[in-house]
């Protein structure tokens, strides 16, 4: 997230917070994509993490971009942890261990995106480079231990840095050691939005195992095609997950509410300062009863701000997230959103997958889940592998995006899609390749992918 909001305007009821979503709905017409992702900086003499602090550090690396593509600053007391666009469009943040994060404007075709991508990589590495730092794109830190991995200056961080091993295991995992891409999609209505979300926390194991890239932590192999997903399992299952409550009778927009009211909260934000109520309920937030703020009132930024703490499969705020793939090099960043507009931006290919879908039970969803962090593409379903369903949910994609029939150059969005089908037709996932390379041509070392994954 690049920056917690801040709109003082007051909630009096929950049917204010309903149309809250509400307010998201827009004419297919104005529907737009957004891609956002995390890479690990890292410095290429020795491949160590890039602290906060130092003449060659990350807010350095801010700085240096602010004074060149003139994005405004974003603050958390003295630090700079950010930029935005002052013209509305994307920012830069970064995630609790460093992890450089842009969130990229909305926009209508993956053409735009693929050259949004391009930019922001030249002008980090015009500033980076000055300073010996490259970025890296795997979903897992590959050689840093936690106490090796930087702390950035966020107050929220604090917070959830504190709360986290209290509700699982491998909450600081995630935060510090993991990096994502995701694309945020629309929808037209509630009834649309409930058929979206519904596909996407289905097939999100999909995707997990087809962006599988996180296979190295503290320098050997993990067990795990996707560690990044294996730490989603027991980070805090209050706000992570599957949430099966998309699947039954009578969701939408209410529904999700309902969802969001259970799971408590961080942090409140007055001011500059972020309040730590851990574990608090937005309910007692809402009534005016939370003990550590006697008599405070709920806004619309706290609201916001409490959404962005929710960590499921696929994410509602006033649009979609899908939130199941590891990172990886820019090929794959683009073919992240490629493959989630082609499924969702096109209503005979959102049936087709919906049809795909609609009978699995919530079991059989979780066992999916469960399966795909170690196996990726090899795990089993309903008699086939993941590999073979890939298959049939990539065709469904890769139809979706030939009828948008959004062109540029004489190609369309369907040649982003590219390195998936290479994945699909030989069975070998990003974390299968590198395996194979970590086994034979590298001699049981992980540096190399320092070299290899290089964005």
């Amino acid at each position: 997230m690049a920056r917690d909001q801040s709109d003082p305007t007051p909630i009096e009821s929950r049917a204010e917070l309903v149309a809250w979503f509400e307010k998201g709905c827009k004419p297919e017409s104005d529907f737009r994509l957004g891609t956002e992702h995390e890479k690990f900086g890292f410095y290429a003499y020795d491949h160590a993490p890039v602290p906060y602090d130092g003449p060659r550090g990350i807010r350095a690396i801010l700085e240096g971009l602010q004074a060149r593509i003139g994005w405004e600053p974003i603050m958390d007391g003295e630090a700079i942890i950010g930029l935005a666009d002052p013209l509305g469009g994307g920012a830069i943040s970064l995630e609790p261990g460093g992890q450089f994060e842009l969130s990229g404007a909305p926009v209508a075709t993956l053409h735009e995106t693929r050259s949004e991508l391009a930019q922001h990589l030249d002008a980090l590495d015009a500033v980076a480079a000055h300073f010996g730092i490259r970025f890296l794109g795997l979903g897992h830190s590959p050689t840093w231990t936690r106490a090796e991995t930087p702390v950035m200056p966020k107050q929220r961080y604090g917070i959830m840095r504190r709360y986290m091993p209290t509700v699982g295991s491998r909450g600081l995992d995630m935060m510090f050691r993991t990096s994502t891409v995701q694309v945020n999609l629309d929808f037209a209505s509630e009834a649309d939005m409930t058929r979206k979300i519904r596909v996407a926390v289905a097939l999100q194991p999909v995707a997990t195992a087809l962006f599988a890239n996180s296979p190295f932590t503290e320098g050997k192999p993990n067990g795990f095609k996707s560690m990044r997903s294996e730490i989603w399992r027991d980070t805090d299952n209050n706000r992570a997950g599957m949430i099966p409550f998309v699947f039954g009778d009578g969701m939408g927009f209410e529904r999700y509410v309902d969802y969001a009211l259970d799971v408590p909260m961080y942090f409140v934000k007055r001011g500059d300062h972020y309040h730590d109520v851990a574990g608090a309920s937005f309910r007692d937030l809402l009534d005016g009863k939370l003990p550590q703020l006697p008599g405070e009132r709920a806004t619309i930024s706290d609201w916001a701000n409490h959404l962005s703490t929710l960590f499921p499969e696929a994410r509602l705020k006033r649009y979609l997230e899908m939130r199941g793939a590891d990172m990886g090099t820019s090929d794959m960043v683009v073919a992240l959103p490629a493959f989630w507009v082609g499924l969702m931006y096109d209503a005979g290919a959102l049936d087709q997958a919906w049809q795909l879908v609609k009978d699995w039970t919530d079991e059989e969803r979780q066992a999916l889940r469960d399966a795909v962090p170690r196996q990726a593409l090899a795990a089993p379903f309903r008699g086939r592998t993941v590999r073979e369903l890939a298959r049939d949910v990539l065709a469904i994609s890769t139809e979706g995006l030939k009828r948008r029939a959004k062109v540029e150059g004489g190609q369309d969005e369907t040649a982003y899609l590219a390195p998936l089908q290479e994945i699909v037709e030989t069975g070998r996932t990003r974390a299968d390749v590198l395996l194979e390379r970590y086994a034979g041509e590298w001699g049981g070392s992980v540096e190399p992918v320092f070299e290899t994954n290089v964005l």
